[in-house]
């Protein structure tokens, strides 16, 4: 039997068993709109940390990050990993102990959307329809990026089709997550999560001993100008279509750009995205009890900062043992690349494996928040008027897991519509800066209002896509200016404007004093 055929037994085999995982929870996920949607708050503290770390891990972490690592040096990929652990640190310390209370004094919230929605006491659902349809539109981008890796993914290790693989990857997702909802999904990112982590720490080992030791690894890294530095950037001497040059077999590099106090801190930016992160955040609120969120925090934290940090060094590794390809280089597959020239058939396809499950354990996370975004918080109070069944919301929901999947395959489908960096870096800059000052100030500010919490999110969400759009060859992350011109549109609007009423601020006391 081939390695391929063996890896592919290996990796289908690993679906089957997140399969089994739908299935098993399927009978409690079903109960009610709750548990379908949250899990009836039942998450201890293990599957809470690591289901949430993992639903923001998508390909981008093994195929993205190393890639970037790869094609030039530790500043770019280095940042972006220690704006991500902060991010993480200061969600946990933050906003999930706060949010857990108030989601349950608010009305027994079980989606952004709605907490935001009742810690207003709004009545004409203006903040929940909003947030559900940017939740719609940017969880699909979201999804695209995961169907891509997908595809790319068996595409390259299979030589099949890039849209058969892309398809056959989106069914099974849409499979476990329509069967099994919220339990399914955060009992299989746990699993997830540790194959992740296994697998980088395993490759990390394998790969350094394979590429001639540490010694090997650093002399090769110093010899490129600029390679191992946070302030400076690895410039590759490439011709017009992009593709690095070579001379006697070497890579081409020319004077290191540099990596300023700005661009450092538009980098560390990406850290700002996890407080507006739907499907990060829900996690919190999904919780058994208060009691449990202190030990989710330390085991959520530890394991973020050890993946980032060993999927940015896989990345140096790879520049001595693969050289210098483009192929791996465009289709970021340096981690890939590596598992199969060092593994047997059996080991690698445990190891890819987990690229398939970081792409899985973000695409069901997203799927399952559009459909709650709009099964709750758009179909059940403002199109059926709260005149609607638990089995009907089930069936709401399943039927906008399979909408969002399908206009996400659209996107995907052209495996050039742009990098998986580019694609997550859209969406969860969008989500930071629309939600992110929104729930922050909503958590800590009890003078904030309403007319101000709509202001940080559509003034969040337009200058980040505007940046985007017309101010990108700056070089700074839109989610930057974007968070920051959402906090003063909603700390200014709210100033400026009427306090809450009594009832909005008493149920801030009640969040603020809620134990259990």
């Amino acid at each position: 039997m081939t390695n391929q055929a063996v890896i592919l037994i290996v990796m289908a085999g690993y679906m089957l068993m997140i399969i089994a995982i739908g299935i098993l929870f399927a009978r409690r996920s079903n109960k009610n709109a709750e548990s379908y949607f949250l899990g009836g708050r039942t998450l201890g503290p293990w599957v809470s940390a690591m289901s949430a770390e993992a639903s923001d891990m998508s390909g981008y972490l093994l195929m993205g990050v190393p890639g970037l690592a790869y094609w030039c040096g530790l500043a770019d990929a280095g940042w972006t990993a220690i704006g991500l652990a902060l991010g993480t640190y200061l969600n946990w310390l933050l906003v999930s102990r706060r949010l857990r209370s108030y989601s349950v004094a608010a009305g027994n919230a079980i989606t952004v959307p709605d907490f935001l929605s009742n810690r207003f006491h709004e009545k004409k659902k203006v903040i929940l329809c909003v947030s559900a349809i940017f939740i719609l539109i940017f969880f699909t981008v979201y999804a695209a990026s995961c169907f891509v890796t997908c595809g790319k993914l068996f595409a390259g290790l299979f030589n099949m089709s890039y849209h058969s693989m892309m398809l056959v990857g989106a069914a099974f997702v849409l499979l476990y997550t329509m069967l099994g909802g919220f339990l399914a999904e955060s009992v299989s990112d746990f699993i997830q999560a540790m194959v992740m982590v296994a697998a980088l720490l395993c490759v990390l080992i394998v790969g350094t001993r394979h590429a001639g030791g540490i010694g090997a690894v650093m002399e090769n890294a110093r010899a490129i100008p600029g390679y191992l530095s946070l302030t400076q950037l690895a410039s590759p001497v490439v011709d017009a279509s992009g593709v690095q040059q070579s001379a006697g077999g070497a890579p081409l590099f020319g004077i290191p750009e540099s990596y300023g106090f700005l661009k450092i801190l538009s980098t560390l930016s990406w850290g700002l995205g996890y407080f507006g992160m739907p499907h990060i955040i829900i996690r919190y609120m999904s919780l058994k009890s208060q009691a449990e969120l202190k030990k989710s925090a330390k085991i959520g934290i530890s394991w973020t900062v050890l993946i980032v940090v060993f999927a940015a060094l896989v990345g140096v590794i790879g520049r001595l043992f693969l050289g210098y390809d483009e192929a791996i280089n465009s289709n970021s597959l340096v981690f890939i690349s590596m598992v199969r020239k060092i593994f047997p058939g059996l080991i690698s396809g445990v190891l890819l494996s987990a690229v398939l499950a970081a792409s899985m354990s973000t695409a069901d996370s997203q799927l399952l928040s559009a459909a709650s975004a709009f099964a709750s918080d758009v179909y059940k109070p403002i199109i059926r008027k709260n005149r609607v069944s638990d089995r009907e919301m089930l069936w709401a929901g399943r039927l906008v897991v399979l909408g969002v999947a399908a206009v996400a395959l659209l996107i995907a489908s052209n495996p050039n519509t742009g990098s998986i960096m580019a694609l997550v870096s859209n969406a969860w800059g969008v989500f930071g800066a629309a939600f992110g000052p929104t729930i922050m100030l909503s958590l800590f500010w009890r003078r904030f209002n309403f007319k101000g919490a709509v202001a940080g999110i559509l003034t969040g969400a337009f200058v980040d896509i505007g940046w985007f759009a017309f101010l990108s060859s700056t070089g700074i992350y839109e989610l930057a200016p974007g968070f920051l011109a959402g906090t003063l549109a909603a700390v200014a609007v709210t100033l400026c404007t009427e306090k809450p009423s009594g009832q909005v601020e008493a149920l801030f006391d009640e969040a603020v004093s809620f134990t259990e």
